[in-house]
């Protein structure tokens, strides 16, 4: 509890033993009307004195019709008709539910402010052979931060000496350590557990995880559902339509029925005040942001970020999933598979790795890796093609796709799978080299599990149309489309959004255009590209294509929760607010104060249902 929660639980405590002690003392001696309203007004001001104090700010700042404008009215009221215990005991059971409230809130927003944990305040630098201790911030790209066994790590780089296991459940969800060793990249916000890492810092501190992280987070509220913008304008005018209503059934009626009869007219004004206790919109107003900030909670304990309410209620409509293939299905992680020679497997590798030496592309990498280049060569990359390449000895080679092939006149024998290195030297075919990308571990079941929900799954790559066809047989999506340009990943996504509401997963810069396209983006956060994050409305911290069934599972618990808030709310204060307009409530000793707890109890209920969205089953 907060000091100012603890605050208000005394005051209740305090007031309810006072309340207590007042009804027994009555019961036991007979106490003038007077004397019981100066003892009941004491436990009055000890636990209702803010809601007064605020109920008359809000009337001087013009913002009158809120929940403590309705309970000063209606507890004042409820004083003067001589309900004095009853007027007591709504107010302490007011404060009640607000303190849960309260507490509640508090929860779910401690549940995401727990990120903040992950930013240490001082990093250890390496400057003149000594270790510093500075702010991150103050850390220059290329420098040589030492983290230490339970140290944080504070920017993003690599590993340029040491071996260590480290946490990286705050960031990405996962409960098993990484192994971290030199050359791997390691992330910021994530623990050392065991070894000293000397890292390599490759982002600023405002460009690192933790700090778009953070800033996620920070902003999470900001972008509103459109199911808490209704709660909010059917706020604003149901609390002053049921104020004058209350107003109109405690006058109205006795002008007609007896306006010169006091007993009718305490009657009425006596409904009145229920009415008042019932109408508080505390249930709605509290519960359906709470249910959204649940659901964001849950989702950011499994390491998947969702940038506001509005992008989690849009995803529970999601119908079709569409992927991107390399760094979102696959590992991105090219390898040399198979080699065709037309005479001698290694002759082909280390002609292609002569023409490939010079390329960064991962495919050219992947043979590079298998086969060294023998000499040096002058290269030419032909765009969608692939390179050709003029050795020092006077040879020329072709490396890359059919298209190269053809178009130089090259007699070749194509292949039927997979992603083909084609090569030639000298006019002359020599082979080609088959290259696969591992598929993720999880993305077999992780189409499943959207099917499972019932939604369609698409595949969308500019990846060659025997790759595409083979790696969505394996993953099972329902569709793809094969050798798209990202101007046709965003055709085919419009297209699909005439069918339904769509999600785009991918991981690269050339997916941007179709993140922002989508109706909901998914970025892979871990590895994927800064623009692709900055582009997305949703973020998977660690890069499984799993967390996005979780991820819709969460969104539609969610809305699930939300809907049951406004339905059981509306209906119960619907009905008790007749009920205590036609009277039902008069022939029930203390009427006011069961109308109350319709309210505060109803609060209780919706409260208790909205935490529910924190708890998701499963991975």
């Amino acid at each position: 509890m907060t000091k100012k929660q603890k605050k208000t639980l005394k005051r209740i405590i305090i007031s309810a033993v006072l309340y207590l002690a007042i009804i027994l003392a009555s019961k036991l001696v007979a106490i003038p009307w007077y004397l019981e309203l100066v003892l009941f007004l004491v436990p009055y001001f000890i636990i209702g004195h803010d809601v007064l104090r605020k109920a008359v700010l809000g009337i001087v700042h013009g913002e009158v019709f809120d929940e403590n404008f309705l309970m000063a009215v209606a507890t004042v009221g409820a004083l003067c008709l001589g309900e004095f215990s009853e007027s007591v005991a709504v107010m302490l059971f007011y404060q009640i539910g607000e303190l849960f409230q309260s507490y509640a809130v508090g929860k779910s927003r401690k549940d995401i402010a727990a990120l903040m944990d992950i930013r240490p305040e001082v990093a250890t630098v390496l400057r003149d052979g000594q270790e510093t201790e500075v702010d991150p911030s103050e850390i220059a790209l290329g420098e040589t931060i030492v983290v230490k066994p339970g140290d944080k790590i504070a920017l993003d780089g690599t590993v340029n000496k040491g071996m260590s296991q480290i946490d990286t459940s705050a960031i990405t969800g996962e409960s098993v350590p990484r192994k971290a060793t030199v050359g791997d990249k390691v992330i910021s916000g994530c623990l050392n557990l065991d070894g000293v890492l000397y890292i390599t810092v490759e982002s600023s501190y405002e460009d690192s995880t933790v700090s778009k992280i953070l800033d996620l987070v920070e902003n999470v509220s900001a972008v509103k559902s459109p199911a808490e913008n209704f709660i909010t304008r059917f706020s604003k005018y149901y609390t002053p339509i049921v104020f004058f209503l209350a107003i109109a059934l405690g006058v109205i009626p006795p002008m007609f029925i007896g306006i010169s009869d006091l007993a009718v007219w305490t009657t009425w004004l006596r409904r009145a005040m229920m009415f008042l206790f019932v109408s508080c919109p505390c249930a709605l107003v509290i519960s359906v942001p709470l249910s959204f900030f649940g659901g964001i909670a849950a989702a950011s304990k499994r390491g998947i970020l969702v940038k506001g309410s509005s992008y989690l209620e849009m995803l529970s409509k999601v119908d079709t999933f569409a992927f991107d293939k390399t760094g979102t299905l696959t590992k991105g992680n090219f390898v040399v598979d198979e080699v065709y020679p037309s005479e001698n497997r290694d002759r082909v590798l280390e002609i292609a790795a002569v023409a490939e030496q010079y390329s960064n592309h991962p495919i050219a990498v992947s043979i590079c890796n298998v086969a060294k280049a023998g000499e040096g060569a002058t290269v030419c990359e032909i765009a969608g093609r692939g390179i050709k390449a003029a050795t020092e000895n006077g040879d020329v080679i072709l490396c890359g796709n059919d298209k190269l092939m053809k178009e130089n006149n090259i007699d070749f024998t194509a292949a039927h799978h997979g992603t083909v290195v084609y090569v030639a030297q000298n006019g002359t075919f020599v082979g080609y080299i088959v290259i696969a990308d591992q598929l993720k571990e999880d993305a077999v079941s992780a189409i499943a599990a959207l099917k499972a929900e019932h939604c369609t799954t698409v595949m969308l790559t500019g990846d060659n149309e025997t790759t595409a066809k083979e790696i969505a047989s394996t993953v099972g999506v329902d569709k793809y489309y094969a050798q798209l340009l990202p101007q046709d990943k965003v055709s085919r996504l419009s297209e699909l959004k005439q069918s339904g509401k769509v999600a785009f997963v991918g991981d690269g810069i050339n997916d941007a255009p179709v993140l922002t396209t989508a109706d909901v983006g998914i970025a892979m956060g871990a590895m994927g590209s800064d623009v692709a994050i900055e582009s997305a409305d949703v973020v998977l911290m660690n890069d499984n294509p799993s967390a996005i069934a979780t991820a819709k599972k969460i969104s539609r618990k969610t809305m699930r929760i939300v809907k049951e808030n406004i339905i059981v709310s509306l209906v119960i204060k619907f009905a008790v607010l007749i009920l205590s307009a036609v009277g039902v409530l008069d022939k029930i000793s203390f009427g006011l104060i069961i109308a109350v707890l319709a309210d505060v109890g109803v609060c209780f209920v919706a409260i208790l249902n909205a935490m529910r969205a924190m708890i998701v089953k499963g991975k």
